[in-house]
This record gives structure tokens, sequence and C-alpha cells, in this order.
């Protein structure tokens, strides 16, 4: 059968790095469409999510601090997203008013009253001193800019690049919070809350970020600034950055489902999303990993209870994988004294779902299934009350087999016209703040292919554009959804002070990013 890939383009895809088969599977998904998720019902507090004491988060910190020591643990930090959206507003402001004054923040448009807010409140931003010192060689004084009520060069000079030039850079070059000693970009405090709980025996911290190689020496130039400030007392700074593969770009489509040209006809691709970092996370040579967005960071005064639950996954997960690896051992040992006390412990503490079939399976064929369900990479992720804010949330869904698992679905994989799916996802009442630790090595050590444990159905489609034209954009599986579909889940609830997104600069005014 004839490829449905055009074949004067498929010199393109290959250089790309994209295989002809990955390309004719993703034309073919914009045809068929991606099927929405089966929610059986949402997991929650007693049913797929666990709530634990102050005896049990004190258990598991000491799990952790024990266990740690044994294990390769590196702290992963996606943070090659762009600043532009947190300034879209202002963005909006410099495209649409010549001056910018008073009387113009006295409209009620969205964007005047962000603007408002984010010119009443300057002075508040970790960032404020910088901004007067880039005005000041320009022969510019903030606080008359201020006084005299003339508002866009300070907005201007936070912007572009005859400033600070944040529309420009990464979320972790940003200024987040003050101190006495100085302000903080979020790759600094990143540094500052890994030195807690990614501190190898010996002293080297672990920590990774996956950024854009044109901001390369720029986060080069920060480390090498910070090392003298963290590096005391035998701590060593072990900080690795990667960045997103071409060959993880996806293609994109036009309405008809036909590859998009650009005005050279030739393919259009884009990157494949969050998703696509998976493979940047199969690269990485540690046993435990833990992964947090590179906005969800609260000052240090903030912090102790951020580490006391991020320890406490940490020792729930060691706990969990020690005794997975214990069973698994058996198991190729071919001691089968243990399998029904394996069997209990994946279902009523790895929510795994066993096979009709499994009781009356011999001893050999229960441990070849149980072998087949817990060789899987781990994970333990927080979960925090609903208040309203976006993020992929724990549901028990339904797969194709008619198996039910535990998993985290963002809200663009729901059938909302679905009345059924429509109320499951209504009853949820908590979701992921991608706050999370990983087992990535199997019993013998060995690492994991993450590849082998993704769900490429979990694949989405959004509508873009491009010079004008309307396109179709597809997806890869969401890092902690789809990528993770086949894994060992845990669920952990968690207070919500340990998620404090900015996902608008105004969100740093908010009282726990203050000084």
């Amino acid at each position: 059968m004839s490829s449905i890939v055009p074949e004067n383009l498929t010199n393109y895809i290959k250089e790309h790095g994209i295989s002809l088969e990955e390309a004719e599977r993703q034309l073919k998904l914009f045809r068929k469409g991606t099927q929405p998720v089966d929610l059986d019902r949402a997991a929650t507090i007693g049913d797929g999510i666990l709530k634990v004491g102050k005896d049990e988060l004190d258990k598991l910190n000491k799990i952790f601090d024990s266990g740690a020591q044994k294990s390769r643990v590196m702290k992963f930090v996606p943070a090659s997203g762009a600043a532009s959206r947190m300034f879209r507003d202002l963005e909006s402001m410099l495209n649409k008013y010549d001056d910018i004054s008073p009387e113009t923040l006295e409209s009620v448009e969205p964007e005047n009253v962000f603007t408002k807010t984010f010119i009443e409140r300057i002075r508040d931003f970790a960032f404020w001193e910088d901004l007067k010192v880039v005005l000041q060689s320009d022969g510019m004084t903030s606080g008359e800019l201020i006084d005299k009520g003339i508002y866009r060069p300070l907005i201007e000079y936070t912007l572009r690049e005859n400033g600070l030039n944040y529309s420009n850079k990464p979320k972790a070059l940003i200024k987040f919070h003050k101190y006495d000693d100085g302000a903080r970009t979020s790759f600094e405090e990143h540094l500052a809350e890994g030195l807690v709980y990614a501190k190898q025996e010996g002293g080297k911290v672990l920590i990774h970020f996956t950024i854009s190689p044109e901001f390369q020496n720029e986060f080069d130039a920060l480390l090498e600034n910070l090392r003298e400030k963290y590096e005391k007392d035998g701590i060593t700074l072990d900080v690795s950055f990667s960045e997103q593969e071409k060959s993880t770009d996806t293609l994109a489509a036009d309405m008809n489902n036909e590859p998009f040209l650009d005005e050279d006809g030739k393919p259009v691709f884009r990157p494949g999303g969050h998703g696509a970092l998976l493979n940047n996370l199969d690269r990485l040579e540690a046993d435990l990993v833990f992964i947090k967005n590179i906005d969800n960071i609260v000052p240090e005064r903030l912090r102790d209870e951020t580490y006391l639950y991020k320890k406490a996954i940490g020792g729930k997960l060691i706990e969990v994988r020690d005794k997975v690896f214990s069973h698994l051992r058996k198991i190729d040992a071919a001691d089968f004294s243990t399998l029904d006390e394996a069997a209990a412990f994946a279902q009523n503490e790895l929510n795994i779902t066993l096979s009709d079939s499994f009781s009356s399976k011999t001893e050999l064929g229960k441990a070849e299934e149980l072998k087949e369900l817990l060789n899987r990479p781990i994970r333990v992720c927080a979960m925090v009350v609903n208040e309203g804010e976006p993020g992929g949330g724990p549901f028990w869904v339904r797969q194709k087999d008619g198996t039910i698992t535990l998993q985290i679905v963002e809200t663009s994989q729901i059938d909302l016209e679905n009345p059924d799916q429509k109320k499951i996802m209504e009853q949820s009442t908590h979701f992921n703040p991608t706050d999370l630790v990983c087992c990535v090595t199997n019993y013998e050590g060995k690492p994991f292919n993450l590849n082998d444990f993704k769900d490429p159905d979990t694949s989405f489609i959004a509508n873009k554009s491009k010079d004008g034209r309307q396109l179709k954009a597809l997806e890869l599986p969401g890092l902690w959804n789809g990528a993770m579909a086949h894994w060992i889940n845990v669920f952990m609830e968690a207070p919500v002070i340990t998620f404090n997104p900015v996902k608008t600069i105004n969100d740093l005014l908010r009282e726990q990013h203050q000084s």
C-alpha cells in the first residue's frame, strides 16, 4: 500500500529527524481525529488519592532522607517555555496606544485593568531595580515617569530589547522574588530548592533544565555567577541542560489534513508540546527524578511546607519502589511464596487491575502477569484541592481492553459534549500541579526505555494559524499524562501552598510571591 506522505516532502521530513512511518502516523491521526479518554470516575480521597497525617508525613520524610542517600536523585525542570505569554496584556497595550496615561487605564477593558495593576504596584516587582537602571541609562527617571503619568516607557523598557527584554526571554531568566541580598530569577530559586532534596552523599546537587539553545550562554553565565553563593560547606552544583529534539516536532496539517506548506512549498513543523520532553527525561542518568515546572516556585520563607511534602512524595516513592523490587526479585528467583501478597499490593496500593483470569492461573502464570504489571516506571504525584486553577486532574480511566487505570487527564482529552463525561469531570476534587517524583530504573538497576510506556493515542489536535492561514497542530502525549500512561501511579494529596504558578506577570504580586 502506498504511503500518504507526499514523495516530494520525504527528504524534508527525514532531514528533520522524523521517520516516514511516524510522519504517516501523524497524518492519519489528523484524518481520523484523536479519541477522547473514557472517564470511569474522578479519583478522590480514599479512591485513588492518599491523604496522609502528620505521623505518616514524618515517617515518609525519614524514609526519603535515608533512601535518597542510596539513590541517584535529580531535579528535572522544564524551563524552555518563553515568558511572552506572561506579558500578553502589556504587549496589547503597547500595540494599542501610543501614549499610556492614567486616563488610558480608566478603561474597563481587561488589558487596561491588568496594566493599571502592573503600574500601581510596579515597585513591588523583583525586577524594579533593574528597570530603574535601564531607564536611567536612557535619561529617564522612573519616579518622574510615574508621577507624571507617562507609563509607556515603564512597560516598553520591561518588555522590549531596549530595556530588560522580558518578552523575549524564557521564564527561567525573569526575576521572581526580592531578598535582602538582591532579587532572584526562577532559575536561581530552583537551584536553591534543589539543595534540599537533590543533594547526593558527598554534597553534589543534581539538577537538569530543559532550555532553548539560543539562551544557553545566558544560563551558563548566570550559573557561574551563582556558584560562589551556593557552593559552600562541601556542596557542588552539578547542573546540566538539554534542548527539545527536532525529531520530536510534529507535522502541521492544513484544513484538508494534508501537510501544511510554507510559501516555499516546504512542510511546516511545530514543537510537539511538553510531551516531547519524554526523550530528555529518558536520557537522564538518575534513579529518582523530581519534576516541577519552572514557574511554580515560592520564596524561601514559604518553602518549609513545600519541602515537607516534596520529601514525603519522595519517601512514598522509595517505600513503593522497594516493595515492587522485592516482589520482582522473588519472582525472578522462582520464589512464589508471596504471590498473593504481591497481588494484593498491586491492587490495593498501586491501583493496578489484575486480569479476570488471574485467580485461576498457575503459580507460574500469576508470576508472569505480576512481573509484566510491576516491572514499570513508578511515579508518585502530588494532588492539590481544585480551587479553579487550570491543570490535569486525577481520574479512573477505562482502557480499550476494559481495564480501569488511574491517570492524569487534561481537559482537552475529555469529550465535554458527552453529558456523562462532563459530569464526571465536574465531580473532580483535585488536580495535578505538575509536582511529581519518578523512579526510572528497574529492579536490576537498569534504566527503562520510557517510550515503551506511553500511550500514543493520547495526542491531541489544536487549531492554530501561520501567516494568516489556518492550520492543525498535533501535540504529543503530555509528559505527565499520556507519556506516562502505562506507569505505576500513586497519587497523594498536598496542600495548596505547594502550587503557586506564575502564568502572568501580575501573579508575582500575589502575597505568596512577595517578600
